[in-house]
């Protein structure tokens, strides 16, 4: 059986609750890391190969370094509990049933790289974590974790809950900043990048909750054991939401490494109703989907890079032979292209030309040629745009159209689907 770290205290009674928290030796890390150099910290977290849990899979470490040491502005922290990407729902279950995990990796982040204050952007559905969050900051600043002059360190750190309003474009974390200061979530050019420039004008880290949370349990049993956890650059254990046509959807910890195969036989119990494999998106909605022959892949960085798909945020999205591969790829079309902030041309004026023809497509109204334009709207799309929404759209319809585009022919050939699912209502 994999170790359980993230979600070791979740069946607990109370496990929210300071006292459950500090029972389990936490704040623990905390003291340990601020009887350290903050470069030290930094290194350790370097040199356990922590990778970001939010996506892009960027070094924690290596993310804090970048930060100048010196600067004229303050320093922040924001915590990215943002979590709109489809097929994804780790983040949310962290704040509910941990959130001290978080805060204490929060302030220990603060600490390393020399920031006094830190946001905690939640989703704006997310009232009860943002509850919970805010109750567990409480109990932190009423037993001296924040404040001023924290555990008589004479380090100053205080960290707030910042709600959004649920747009899937703030997840990007420059549009993440511009929502913290009270603008509309508009992705920044890059550079500057956040680091040097970024809320408020300062040096800013972004870190998703998960990531966070990891940070206590690195400082507290050290690197060589984060790593042990997992596979080569790819350390430690990751949570997996399943989702789809499996007989135990869910939440899982797992070893990063772990074959795509073995989670959805093994540990989901496979295909619901016993029914044939068609497909799988490995990572959220915005990663390329995968054909059966190609489950026998390790979930992490870089083994899905290496087949043409991606990580991103470990949410598996399963479909079964009765999936309609047009209709699956015109619903995340329509979102992606709901969810554009409109700043780019490509972005703004391609992904509702993508649903558009794909919903017509699904109808039974397809035309020759629809494929073809399609991916030539993709083409211009994908690198074309200031941040990576134009590119969620266009990689995983790319995906769909090649992987499947014998089902995609035969609903423009025969004006209807063939495997008797009936249009769509929208």
């Amino acid at each position: 059986m994999a170790e359980k770290v993230l979600t070791a205290r979740f069946e607990k009674l109370g496990s929210h609750r300071l006292e459950s928290y500090e029972r389990d030796h936490g704040y623990k890390a905390l003291k340990q890391a601020l009887s350290m150099k903050p470069e030290e910290v930094v290194e350790l977290v370097k040199a356990s190969g922590l990778r970001g849990r939010g996506g892009a899979g960027f070094p924690a470490g290596v993310k804090w370094g970048f930060v100048p040491k010196e600067s004229e502005q303050p320093k922040y922290l924001c915590v990215n509990a943002d979590e709109g990407e489809p097929g994804t729902f780790k983040d949310r279950y962290i704040m509910v049933l941990d959130p001290h995990a978080v805060i204490e990796g929060s302030i220990i982040a603060c600490y390393a790289f020399g920031a006094h204050a830190a946001y905690i952007y939640v989703r704006g559905e997310f009232k009860k974590p943002q509850r919970r969050m805010e109750s567990a900051l409480l109990e932190a600043r009423r037993a001296g974790y924040l404040g001023k002059n924290i555990l008589g360190s004479g380090f100053d750190v205080d960290i707030w809950v910042h709600p959004g309003a649920g747009s899937y474009i703030c997840g990007e974390e420059t549009a993440l900043i511009e929502s913290n200061e009270g603008k509309r979530g508009m992705p920044r050019l890059k550079p500057p990048f956040p680091a040097i420039v970024g809320l408020f004008g300062g040096p800013t880290v972004v870190n998703n909750v998960e990531t966070l949370a990891y940070v206590p349990h690195v400082i507290n049993r050290g690197p060589e054991w984060f790593i042990g956890l997992g596979s080569e650059k790819n350390g430690g254990t990751k949570l997996f939401g399943v989702s789809g046509h499996v007989k135990k959807p869910g939440l899982y910890e797992l070893p990063m490494g772990t074959p795509l195969r073995e989670i959805i036989y093994a540990v989901c119990g496979g295909i619901r109703g016993d029914k044939k494999l068609k497909a799988v998106i490995p990572g959220g909605s915005s990663t390329p989907v995968l054909k059966p022959d190609q489950i026998d892949v390790n979930m992490d960085f870089d083994s899905l890079a290496g087949i043409g798909s991606m990580f991103g945020s470990g949410g598996i999205i399963v479909m079964d032979e009765t999936t309609c591969m047009v209709r699956a790829a015109a619903r995340l079309a329509k979102f992606y292209a709901h969810e554009s902030c409109g700043q780019c041309t490509p972005c703004r004026e391609g992904t509702p030309w993508i649903a558009k023809i794909l919903s017509r497509i699904e109808g039974g109204h397809g035309r020759e040629g629809d494929l073809e334009l399609i991916l030539d709207i993709c083409d211009n799309i994908q690198g074309n745009t200031v941040c990576p929404a134009g590119d969620a759209c266009a990689m995983p319809v790319r995906a769909f159209i090649l992987q499947f585009r014998t089902e995609f022919e035969e609903h423009i050939e025969k004006k209807k689907c063939p495997i008797g699912r009936f249009p769509a209502p929208w």
